[in-house]
């Protein structure tokens, strides 16, 4: 009786076990509500950065056919985690994530991602040969890398690593490096983009910033 007792026992927890796991795994091949995305790109991110992610204002990144995985990261970024400050600090954006769960977070990613980039920021052409030169092979004097080295030659990026930045509008770009090199932006694994940044000038950062903007 004892045995049927814990034959059965151990038989319903087998069972729960099973059916807990096979829940879990449901909810994580559950599809992406992208209708739900769509709408509230068209409701609330439009008025900053376009229903389609082609941000017509300068301060606002292009999020059309950026990394979902990139985009996801930053929408987290901005929301508070367990009672701690976001890891980026913005206020506007803190209030857009506020409401949004990480499935509408992932959602909205995807979406932007499959919208198509517009690409017609235009780049100082008086900056094209520095830009050009950090970018293609950074500054060894100062231990300064490449940019090409992380985005790429053309500036399409590496998925769930380092962001597209061709196309991007070249002051929202600027504003970024300055974030990271001053430590106002600090999201950056470990410590990247803040290490390069502190080690660039002002005329070395609006040169890259156009030079990537206008790459294809």
């Amino acid at each position: 009786m004892i045995k049927r007792k814990l034959f059965l026992s151990l038989a319903a927890t087998s069972y729960f076990v099973c059916q807990t796991l096979a829940a879990a795994e449901t909810a994580k091949a559950a599809p992406l509500d992208l209708a739900k995305a769509k709408q509230t790109a068209e409701q609330t991110c439009a008025a900053c950065h376009g229903a389609d992610g082609n941000s017509v204002i300068v301060a606002n990144p292009v999020l059309a056919g950026q990394f979902p995985e990139y985009l996801t990261k930053q929408l987290l970024n901005f929301k508070p985690l367990n009672g701690k400050a976001p890891e980026r600090n913005n206020p506007v954006m803190t209030a857009m994530a506020a409401p949004l769960s990480e499935t509408d977070i992932k959602a909205l990613a995807v979406y932007f991602s499959q919208q198509k980039a517009r690409n017609d920021v235009t780049k100082d052409k008086a900056n094209i040969t520095l830009g050009q030169k950090i970018w293609r092979a950074g500054d060894g004097t100062k231990g300064l890398p490449a940019c090409a080295a992380c985005h790429g030659a053309a500036g399409a990026g590496i998925p769930a690593q380092f962001p597209r930045l061709s196309g991007q509008h070249p002051d929202y770009i600027a504003a970024q490096l300055r974030g990271f090199r001053d430590g106002v932006r600090a999201n950056d694994a470990n410590s990247v983009m803040r290490t390069i940044a502190v080690r660039m000038t002002e005329p070395e950062i609006k040169a890259v910033s156009d030079y990537a903007a206008g790459l294809r």
